[in-house]
């Protein structure tokens, strides 16, 4: 058990120096190509801090635990929404850009919206199914790339002093590799400690699984919060949703197909229909719409969105 919690530990502080270096590097290109940083959070960003998650999800489709891999990426999406983002608004809430949050929002609930529909129809991921998800991701992909190039930044931004691409790149890179690392011994050792004390597979790809595969959004959004770019964090969390469904289960499907673990049960019916699925929309949809209307966020909803996910993580629990 000593070298598991040693281990846990290293991959602790490769997140946190990663997720040091990956923000400075993101926010630097977002000033040197001077565009918003949400847009830079909802794709650079995004494709960095979920790596863990891609890792994880392909490896248990190749390895037999399909389970594993569907509950990480909507349990990866829960606690990003309900955990991550949450903290970030209870914290320090404020302004968004709702023009620069509509194409990643917009993208997650049609990308949701059939995922849950393959689930609740047939029960399982199809190789074809698997394709579309990643052909959404791709699209996903050019249109921030369109967005980007027709939307400046704030001229503060314009203003900032930028230094060399070299280095904001190597930051970038290392950072990302650092937050890899960091998450595959997370997720690993910490693996084995649940296990060791009893916890079932099926809680700890909901839970255990998804929380440190997310852990890489959760250094990201306090890093940024603490050197002043909210704006970096939400939408990092956003697009890494978009990128859970489309880009972690699309590979994984694609690799090698799955159904939909039946193992726990809610009043006799799969509990993932029940109460995973629905939790996710639940979430977004309360991180999302006041931020689309209002264009800001507020602490209430990031205290709600924390009640929601210690209550889906005690039901978890309990079932």
């Amino acid at each position: 058990m000593l070298i598991p919690v040693l281990l846990f530990i290293v991959g602790l502080l490769c997140l946190i120096k990663g997720g040091d270096w990956f923000v400075d590097g993101a926010t630097g290109i977002a000033r040197r190509f001077h565009v918003p940083e949400l847009l830079i959070g909802a794709t650079v960003v995004s494709i960095g801090t979920t790596l863990p998650e891609v890792m994880v999800s392909t490896t248990s489709a190749l390895t037999g635990h399909g389970e594993i891999a569907y509950g990480n990426a909507i349990g990866s999406v829960i606690c990003n929404s309900a955990l991550i983002a949450a903290i970030t608004i209870a914290v320090r809430p404020g302004k968004v850009d709702p023009k620069s949050l509509r194409t990643p929002v917009a993208f997650f609930f049609v990308a949701a919206a059939f995922y849950a529909g393959v689930a609740y129809t047939t029960g399982s991921f199809t190789r074809p199914v698997g394709l579309i998800l990643l052909a959404m991701f791709v699209a996903y992909i050019v249109c921030n790339v369109l967005a980007m190039k027709n939307t400046p930044a704030p001229e503060e931004e314009e203003q900032a002093e930028e230094g060399p691409f070299a280095k904001e790149l190597g930051l970038l890179v290392i950072g990302a590799v650092l937050i890899a690392v960091g998450a595959d011994l997370l997720v690993d050792n910490g693996t084995l400690i649940a296990q060791a004390l009893g916890v079932p597979e099926s809680v700890i790809a909901l839970t255990f699984v998804a929380l440190g595969t997310s852990l890489p959004e959760l250094v990201t959004a306090i890093t940024s919060l603490a050197k002043g770019h909210g704006a970096l964090s939400l939408g990092n969390v956003i697009g890494a949703n978009v990128f859970n469904l489309v880009l972690v289960s699309g590979v994984s499907v694609t690799l090698a197909p799955f159904s939909i673990p039946q193992n726990s049960t809610i009043a006799g019916m799969n509990a993932s229909l029940v109460m995973d699925i629905p939790v996710m929309f639940a979430v977004m949809l309360l991180l999302t719409v006041p931020a689309l209307i209002k264009g800001k966020l507020s602490r209430p909803q990031g205290i709600a969105l924390l009640c929601i996910y210690a209550a889906f993580c005690a039901v978890q629990f309990s079932i």
